[in-house]
Parts: C-alpha cells; sequence; structure tokens
C-alpha cells in the first residue's frame, strides 16, 4: 500500500471474498454522529469498483478502470463495522462499463438478517479511453468568491497555510464532537456560514481545503478522496443550522439558540460526476464552492463544484438531503470513543 494518505487507504480498504462479493470495515473517526459520513461511504465505494475491477475483469481494459460517474441511495443509516458488499455486473464495455453495488449490514430490528444501507450504479473508464473532443464554456464560480492577496487576486496559498489570506482564514468546523468525519481535513473559507451568506445574499458557501487524515499534515487530495471532499461542508451545515433553528424557533416559540446543533443532515441520494483525474502524487489543495436552492418540507438540495489551483473543475455533484433531529443519528445507538 502507498504511504500516501496510508490511515485513509487503511479506512477505505475493500477485500474480495469470491462471487463478486467484498467486504469493509466503515471506521468510526469517519463518523457523523454515529453514522459513517455519507462522503467517506462513497469512498468506500469508490474503491470497490476499483476493486472489483482488478480482482474480476484484469484483462478488460489496458490501464485501470476508475469510476467516472457514481449514483448512489442511501436507504437506510450505516453503522461504524464490518459491511459486505455485492457487485452486479450490468455491462462491461470496451469504453465504459457499469455495476450495481448494494452495501449491506446487520439489521437494527433484526440482528441475524442483512439488509441493504447504501445501494447505487457505478460507471468506470480506463484514463487511456478518455479520447474526444474538449472545450471550455467559460464558466466560473458566480457571484466570485472573495479575492487573496497573490497576483490578479489569487489565493496566496503561504500565507494561507498559516491562517489567513484577505478574507480568507482557517475556520474550525462546528460541533466537532458530533461532526467527527470533518476533523479529518483543514478548512479555510471568507466567514463562517452565516458571514457567508450575509456577503452573497444567497446559500452559496466559498472553501479552500487540505486533507488531513489522521491529523497527517502530509495528506494530500487523491481521487479516491474526492467523495469524501464532495459531501463535506461544515460551512454550509452551519448556514443550514441558521435556517433549521429559526424555523423550529419560531413553530415551537423556543430561542433560537436553544434549537441550534439539534439537526442532523443526511444523504437521500448522491450523483458524482468525476471530471478530471488529479495526479497519481495528489494535490495540496483544492476548492468547493457550494450552492442551495431552496430548503422546503425537511429537504434540502446541493450542487457541489470542486476546482484545483488553476480553476479546472475536478468533480460536481448533487444531492438531495433530509433536515431531520439529531436524535434519529443515534436513536439507541452510542457513538463509539476512538
Amino acid at each position: 500500500m502507498s504511504t500516501l494518505n496510508s490511515s485513509f487507504e487503511d479506512a477505505i480498504r475493500v477485500t474480495p471474498q469470491g462471487n463478486n462479493k467484498y467486504i469493509a470495515n466503515l471506521r468510526p473517526e469517519w463518523c457523523i454522529g454515529a453514522v459513517p459520513h455519507g462522503g467517506y461511504t462513497t469512498s468506500v465505494l469508490y474503491r470497490l469498483a476499483l476493486v472489483h475491477f482488478a480482482h474480476a475483469h484484469p484483462k478488460q481494459y489496458d490501464t485501470p478502470a476508475s469510476p467516472i460517474s457514481l449514483q448512489l441511495s442511501f436507504l437506510r443509516r450505516t453503522a461504524a463495522g464490518p459491511a459486505t458488499m455485492e457487485v452486479e455486473d450490468v455491462k462491461i464495455g470496451q469504453r465504459t462499463s457499469t455495476i450495481h453495488i448494494k452495501l449491506l449490514q446487520p439489521s437494527e430490528k433484526q440482528k441475524d438478517k442483512m439488509e441493504t444501507k447504501v445501494a447505487g450504479y457505478i460507471t468506470v473508464s480506463p484514463p487511456s479511453a478518455e479520447t474526444g473532443i474538449c472545450a471550455t464554456t467559460g464558466w466560473k464560480p458566480y457571484p466570485a468568491p472573495p479575492s487573496g492577496s497573490g497576483p490578479h487576486g489569487k489565493i496566496n496559498f503561504d500565507a494561507l497555510a498559516n491562517g489567513k489570506d484577505g478574507e480568507w482564514t482557517k475556520l474550525d468546523p462546528p460541533y466537532p464532537e458530533f461532526r467527527r468525519a470533518a476533523s479529518q481535513l483543514e478548512l479555510f473559507g471568507p466567514g463562517k456560514g452565516e458571514t457567508q451568506q450575509q456577503r452573497s445574499g444567497s446559500m452559496a458557501i466559498d472553501q479552500w481545503a487540505r486533507f488531513r487524515p489522521n491529523g497527517d499534515v502530509n495528506g494530500r487530495w487523491t481521487d479516491a478522496t474526492i467523495p469524501y471532499l464532495i459531501d463535506m461542508f461544515p460551512m454550509a451545515l452551519d448556514g443550514f443550522d441558521t435556517v433549521s433553528a429559526n424555523a423550529a424557533a419560531k413553530a415551537k416559540g423556543e430561542k433560537v439558540a436553544e434549537m441550534k446543533a439539534k439537526f442532523w443532515y443526511p444523504t437521500v441520494t448522491l450523483n458524482v460526476d468525476m471530471k478530471k483525474h488529479l495526479p497519481a502524487e495528489g494535490v495540496e489543495w483544492l476548492y468547493s464552492r457550494i450552492v442551495t436552492k431552496v430548503v422546503r418540507d425537511g429537504r434540502t438540495d446541493l450542487d457541489v463544484t470542486v476546482l484545483d489551483q488553476n480553476g479546472e473543475v475536478i468533480a460536481l455533484s448533487t444531492q438531495v438531503g433530509l433536515v431531520v433531529s439529531a436524535a434519529r443519528n443515534v436513536g439507541s445507538r452510542k457513538m463509539e470513543k476512538l
């Protein structure tokens, strides 16, 4: 195993068991409350696709096939601990192949019965087959994120690494004991969620992030980490907390402060479009723009765009989530101590 992000590689390890079955161990340090973080779980399934094609179809492509599209439904809350995964080959093609995947764990009501927690489709393609027309559209994040102190308003990453560059500062994700998965990265933004929303007049969040799995300062963003990053936006959740607390306080006649930190935002569906491979050695910095258009009937939408330091799109994501009581995360479970 490569020493690059070795603790993360261990956390997403997938082992073949034969007959298109695989096992993994979902780790508690990658949880939100008592439930493994959806982006982390998606990274495990990203690894599943790599392992499956290396194990079941080693001669299908001349270079290793990697996911270009993931379409997942989170049917039931997962748990830290062993997970079984099943793969069905839906289409095995020359340029693209698609598999149907299921992640199974014991039922919470019938411990001796396995049930599907996550299901979906993953499409892969080898880099050698990724040929064809390339064109730029002129798209840029709008409104433009605050500028930095570098040339032409670019971020000065040496300054930012020390904690501040212009309006950009290092941020501490809210409620770290509950959102433990957020401790696996360093986050920088032009203010917390409420501040950014007031500046933009919308629920749009900008962030630069460095990967720090288990505190490793040499952590780097790689293709396998992208699903985790796409679902990691503590400042957007800070904004959700404010919106949710205001709405709940108004409905119940309670103080807003008493309602904060009482919500959980589980993923219902997650779609990921991988646009560009990162270098094998990884990169230190990636930018995300997170946009929510409306929160209605306890359901949210999320659009996430990930860019590199050159402004090139690395990945796109759309997500449907829920706003529910944090009690539904823990339920009868206990949060595991690390």
